[in-house]
């Protein structure tokens, strides 16, 4: 295979499939949603084998248990990749949708129209339910899409992407609206980055090192979060069994996630008060503790945190804390260390609350809310393309609206400009 004629082949299809997407209207987009959910439905036997054979060979090259746990299909992920689809097909339109629509004094109306980004690259790894979620959020969009999935998840992929076309097809929409990468080249990847000519976005989903590497050789506009150094701070103002409930579940509820509690930063006036109570809590669940060297004075078996530590996605259970003074040096902490993905303080102070909110610059800021809940789907999104820290066009979840742009209208009645 060549891989460039290959790819090229790839953008051109999609290029025109497009252009029809478009112009589809709500009723055949989500006819399709359902259709592609009907078939997830009903091949579930045959999704979960493909993806049996992905993870034997997962763990004969050594994949670690987080990589594991994402690379999994069972029947309840199934499940919620359905509802997911579901969930889109019942959300509103962004397509053609007018706004700011204002007379002007010569007379002729101005406003905004929503409309789809074009053609949209999507990069990920491991994560076969990724391929259902960009597909859905790319079609109710309006948008195509070229999705390249990691070696490690090809049978899966493969297999999702049949049920997709099952369901384009069911609609009466161009198969290529969804395409899904069909080797595992590497090379790809530096293809599809660079086709300028056709594709108007790309999303890199994965590791650290994967999207450093599609932000750097990028020459198409970039949706991205490189890190997930999500923090919690218990205020002295918490209500405590809040406290110990959110911070138990933004650790440990999953652990190689991004939106995952990485470092817990408690008032110093009630930290004699709660970290006993969250230590055997951790201790329980398999924990490794990091902190200070005030926290370490509080629970014996906790390791002394270095200066990484404070910088360091885990991904595992493995977790970083530090007392603070007040809600001063907690935000000093976060704005300093964080990778403006999520942050949540848990209070029942009004007045902190808020002054979190507005001084967090993070993409996703929570108040007594676990940082589990940075999610797409529980946004009510239906699903998430990827978490964007960028500050321009989306930032946070990206769900439909994120995956259009505004063209600006104008109407007139022959009016001409004097």
């Amino acid at each position: 295979m060549d891989i460039k004629d290959y790819m090229q082949g790839l953008g051109l299809q999609a290029r025109a499939a497009g252009r029809v997407l478009s112009r589809a209207d709500t009723s055949k987009k989500n006819q399709a949603l359902l259709a592609i959910a009907d078939a997830l439905n009903n091949k579930q036997t045959l999704l979960i084998a493909e993806n049996q054979k992905d993870l034997a060979v997962g763990k004969l090259n050594g994949l670690d248990a987080a990589s594991l746990d994402r690379l999994a299909l069972t029947p309840t992920s199934i499940q919620s990749m359905i509802a997911g689809l579901q969930q889109i097909a019942a959300l509103p339109d962004p397509v053609g949708e007018i706004s700011n629509l204002n007379y002007q004094p010569s007379g002729i109306q101005v406003g905004q129209m929503r409309v789809p980004l074009g053609v949209i690259g999507i990069i990920y790894e491991s994560r076969p339910n990724v391929t259902v979620d960009a597909a859905a959020l790319c079609l109710k969009s309006g948008n195509a899409c070229i999705l390249r999935g990691g070696s490690e998840s090809l049978h899966s992929n493969q297999a999702i992407a049949a049920c997709i076309t099952e369901g384009l097809a069911a609609a009466g929409l161009p198969i290529t609206a969804v395409q899904v990468v069909s080797t595992t080249d590497r090379a790809a990847v530096g293809e599809l980055i660079t086709l300028q000519q056709y594709v108007d976005v790309i999303v890199p989903r994965g590791g650290k090192s994967l999207i450093e590497r599609i932000a750097k050789d990028a020459t198409i506009p970039v949706i991205k979060h490189l890190d997930g150094i999500c923090h919690v701070y218990i205020d002295d103002k918490a209500d405590i069994d809040k406290a110990i409930a959110i911070a138990i579940n933004a650790k440990t509820h999953r652990y190689g996630v991004c939106n995952a509690m990485e470092t817990l930063l408690v008032a110093e006036s009630i930290a004699v008060q709660v970290l006993p109570l969250l230590a055997v809590s951790y201790q329980e669940k398999g924990v490794e503790l990091r902190g200070c060297l005030k926290t370490c004075s509080i629970i014996p078996h906790c390791l002394r945190a270095t200066e990484d530590d404070w910088h360091t996605e885990y991904l595992a259970p493995i977790l970083a804390i530090k007392i603070v003074h007040d809600l001063d040096e907690a935000i000093t902490h976060i704005n300093h260390y964080s990778s403006s993905h999520t942050e949540a303080i848990v209070t029942e102070d009004y007045t902190k609350a808020r002054r979190f909110l507005r001084e967090i610059d993070s993409s996703s800021v929570m108040v007594n809310a676990s940082t589990r809940f940075a999610d797409g789907f529980e946004y009510g999104l239906g699903a998430e393309i990827g978490i964007s820290t960028n500050k321009l066009h989306a930032r946070g979840p990206v769900g439909l609206i994120g995956l259009t742009s505004l063209k600006y209208i104008v109407l007139g009645d022959g009016h001409i400009r004097q």
